[in-house]
């Protein structure tokens, strides 16, 4: 796994999400009110446009979740699976804060360009 700088934690407001361009891919960055961060792939799979970084964060019965700016789709932010389709997910990555920047885990594969 190689860890990548995506951004400064303080650009990412509580319960909201950014992209960031991560080894040669866009990744959405979510921080939520409790300060937990979490990543995943920045593409809806249902739509295939990049969003959602721009989807709105929230619980469903304490699965914490994203819903797609587009469809309303929502995603478990731990996992990457979508609540309401089966067998549709997005890739989740791991997420540290280093000196005041977020960092996201690839696979060493993923960050070639």
């Amino acid at each position: 796994m190689t860890w990548v700088a995506a951004c400064p934690l303080e650009q990412i407001a509580r319960d909201t999400g950014v992209c960031a361009r991560v080894g040669g891919q866009q990744v959405a960055v979510f921080r939520l009110r409790d300060g937990r961060l979490f990543a995943l792939h920045n593409r809806d799979p249902l739509s295939g446009v990049n969003v959602l970084s721009r989807g709105i964060v929230g619980d469903v019965a304490g699965t914490d979740v994203v819903a797609s700016p587009l469809h309303k789709q929502r995603f478990d932010l731990a996992t990457g699976r979508c609540l309401d389709a089966d067998g549709v997910a997005v890739a989740t990555y791991p997420v540290a804060v280093r000196d005041g920047i977020v960092h996201v885990g690839l696979p060493a594969q993923a960050t070639r360009r």
